[in-house]
């Protein structure tokens, strides 16, 4: 049988993803199980590994990118008990999931419950595990404090304005005008992608509990100014620098070590996802068991801009780096239906 994978043959451009067909499907190891991959993320961060800047990736191309996955499982290996086929999974995969196939040990996938969709279950990996995990693992918000996101209209973004409203959270969220709408929708106060720090302050009475800061450069001392007296500055990306406006990776970590030591109050802190499942696997598994019970319950509901095949990875990249999707953008490489038909 033939199946395909993206495969990445160097850092740089789009035009380093090309789509390969192999005809040679090989078996799960020992403590594998391998997984028929319903759905992936195109996400920022696969442009960012894409071009050789993501910190936590050392691998080196060729390689399969694609950072998470809703799938079924199509084999197990020898010693396998925990996992059957038939089982429908997800996983943080850093890198692989864009292709119908892809091999895992077999303590690494988490069950998606029945009754919740591939896209529905795909939104709660990277784009709802990461405001989880810095709303409450990183600066531990309660109900009654405010914060405020930057690229509020994104996958990322509409997830955190969702679990803000649902913790009594005052949020407020910066983006293009285009995405007020889709930010008032979800309970919060959009301002300016462009708005100062005083602006900020103005509309929040103040200053906010918290800033999520994807953006790096020249909009760290901004979201650090937006800060109410003991606040906390919560950056997870380097959206400037990726995209060749401000920064630099290094110096931007350095600032928000520096910044700590300031007499002002407030603290600051670099989210990463595969950092904190490194540091603390079972966190990652307890909460996106309840991120999956909140979205069962009707408490969040991931937003979908777009949805291409597989085949389409140079225009999902492009959409991503145009910056103006109003959520996520998901690779739909195989149909749930036609799946189980083959597996049953």
């Amino acid at each position: 049988m033939t199946w395909r994978k993206i495969i990445q043959t160097g850092f740089g451009g789009i035009d380093r993803l090309e789509l390969h067909t192999l005809t040679e499907l090989p078996e799960p190891g020992a403590g594998e199980v391998r997984v028929r991959v319903h759905a992936a993320s195109a996400a920022f961060t696969d442009t960012i590994i894409r071009k050789g800047m993501y910190p936590d990736l050392k691998q080196k191309p060729p390689f399969t990118p694609g950072y998470d996955m809703v799938g079924v499982v199509d084999a197990v290996g020898p010693g396998v008990t925990t996992l059957r086929v038939g089982e429908r999974v997800a996983d943080l995969t850093v890198t692989g999931a864009h292709a119908d196939y892809l091999w895992l040990a077999e303590d690494r996938p988490t069950r998606v419950p029945d009754g919740v969709s591939d896209a529905d279950a795909l939104g709660m990996i990277l784009s709802a595990v990461t405001p989880w995990q810095m709303l409450h693992r990183v600066a531990a918000l309660r109900a009654g404090q405010s914060l405020l996101i930057h690229g509020a209209g994104g996958a990322v973004g509409t997830t955190m304005l969702q679990l803000a409203r649902s913790l009594g959270i005052t949020a407020y969220g910066t983006d293009v005008a285009a995405k007020h709408d889709l930010i008032r929708s979800l309970g919060a106060t959009p301002l300016d992608a462009n708005v100062t720090a005083q602006e900020a302050r103005s509309a929040s009475g103040g200053g906010v509990d918290a800033v999520f800061d994807p953006l790096g450069g020249d909009s760290l001392p901004r979201s650090r100014d937006m800060l109410k007296k003991g606040g906390k500055l919560v950056a997870f990306g380097f959206q400037n620098k990726v995209s060749g406006r401000s920064g630099s990776i290094p110096l931007d970590l350095l600032k928000l070590t520096l910044w700590n030591w300031l007499p002002n109050g407030c603290t600051t802190a670099f989210y990463s996802i595969g950092a904190m499942r490194r540091k603390h696997p079972a966190w990652f598994r307890d909460d996106l068991a309840t991120l999956f019970g909140m979205l069962r319950n009707g408490q969040i509901a991931p937003v979908i801009a777009s949805t291409y095949p597989l085949e389409d990875i140079h225009a999902a990249h492009r959409e991503i780096e145009a910056g103006t999707a109003p959520g996520k953008i998901m690779l739909q490489i195989a149909e749930a239906d036609a799946v189980s038909a083959r597996v049953a």
